[in-house]
């Protein structure tokens, strides 16, 4: 069996690819596995990491813009989905797939495209509460679209192509109790954990309030613990607070990158970030409670769409960046940590929305994809 996933962009388009690709190979050993990616995109690191072989396309994106900068990247941009349908063709002949699968991203594109003209079962997931262009244009052509939220479905011309399956997390996520992972980070009280983080790398803005927020959270006599990844302003933000005497706090705990997210996230009782496709995923699938401040500057806004989802059903707090000054973060953090019976309520909404076992519903509708096309 040879099967082909197709991603980039963003971690969260390559993560639930990994997470399917691996369960594919548990339940079909010798199971052949190819990415394809964009040419210079973050998937051609992560996806070799994996243990997994990728190929890639010359795709770009359009600019939504008549200036004649981004005029000239659009004509630049019609000459590649040309060069990008070629090179689709040639992977397809060369692998053979007996299944294509899109996770999102641009090189999705032309691969699934040119799969589904072929008569290869292909099927797209969607991670974004709401679809961007790439695939609300591949549904019209793919045997399935799989989506994280019963919210999703609307969004789509034929609802009856459209299975909720939720997003594959990595079994990781699961392997710890609150209690258990505690006792490994070393807390030996009852103060809550807030973790915060906004990214792999970070960012600028959002940490600048953090080391504030941190700072009046320490005068107040540290009524949390708190575990903060701060990526690339790591430093910025250490030397802010040692500006105000607190480098050193021993309830805060701030590090460059927080490697053991599984643990971290385990042990939390709030978690403030971002609202990307993973971080969302994660959270829903753990019923973790959490502030949302979503990066204004994703395409389509799809981070703040996202954590719409969750905030209309109770499931978080959506904070806008522009009103994220340390005071304001600080007070919605310490306001929630003391109100268990709040948290305990976002608890069940993310129960409610959570989808169990969302690698093992993904699997079996790509099972049944291939099976009814192997019937026609």
């Amino acid at each position: 069996m040879n099967i082909l996933f197709t991603c980039g962009g963003t971690a969260g388009h390559v993560n639930p690819a990994v997470a399917l690709a691996r369960i594919f190979q548990d339940k079909h050993p010798g199971c052949r596995v190819l990415f394809v990616g964009a040419d210079g995109g973050m998937e051609t690191r992560l996806v070799p990491k994996e243990g997994y072989p990728i190929r890639t396309v010359t795709i770009t994106n359009f600019h939504r813009s008549l200036a004649p900068a981004d005029i000239v990247h659009n004509l630049g941009t019609l000459v590649n989905m040309q060069r990008s349908k070629k090179q689709a063709r040639a992977i397809l002949d060369e692998f053979q797939p007996d299944l294509v699968v899109g996770t999102g991203g641009y090189a999705s594109f032309p691969v699934v495209n040119e799969a589904a003209h072929r008569g290869i079962p292909t099927a797209v997931h969607e991670s974004n509460a709401v679809p961007g262009l790439t695939t609300k244009a591949l549904s019209k052509v793919v045997d399935r679209v799989m989506v994280g939220f019963e919210e999703s479905r609307s969004h789509y011309d034929d609802p009856s192509k459209v299975v909720v399956t939720g997003t594959p997390v990595r079994g990781d996520f699961f392997r710890f109790t609150r209690e258990q992972a505690r006792e490994k980070l070393g807390f030996t009280d009852q103060r809550p954990l807030l973790l915060s983080y906004w990214g792999s790398l970070g960012a600028e803005v959002m940490n600048c309030q953090m080391a504030e927020c941190i700072a009046l959270e320490c005068r107040d006599g540290a009524p949390f613990h708190h575990i903060h990844g701060a990526g690339r302003d790591y430093r910025a933000v250490l030397d802010a607070l040692q500006g105000s005497g607190l480098a050193d706090h021993p309830e805060v705990d701030v590090r460059e990158y927080i490697y053991d997210m599984p643990l971290v996230m385990a042990a939390a009782d709030l978690v403030l970030c971002r609202a990307g496709a993973s971080t969302i995923s994660e959270l829903t699938a753990i019923a973790k409670p959490s502030i949302l401040v979503p990066s204004p500057n994703v395409t389509a806004n799809h981070q703040e769409k996202n954590a719409r989802v969750l905030a209309d059903q109770g499931a978080a707090v959506l904070l806008l960046e522009k009103d994220c000054q340390g005071d304001a973060l600080y007070e919605q953090a310490d306001g929630l940590l003391r109100d268990r019976p709040r948290r305990e309520e976002m608890v069940r909404a993310l129960n409610s929305m959570a989808v169990p076992d969302a690698g093992e519903k993904i699997y079996q509708t790509l099972r049944e994809v291939m099976e009814t096309r192997r019937t026609k």
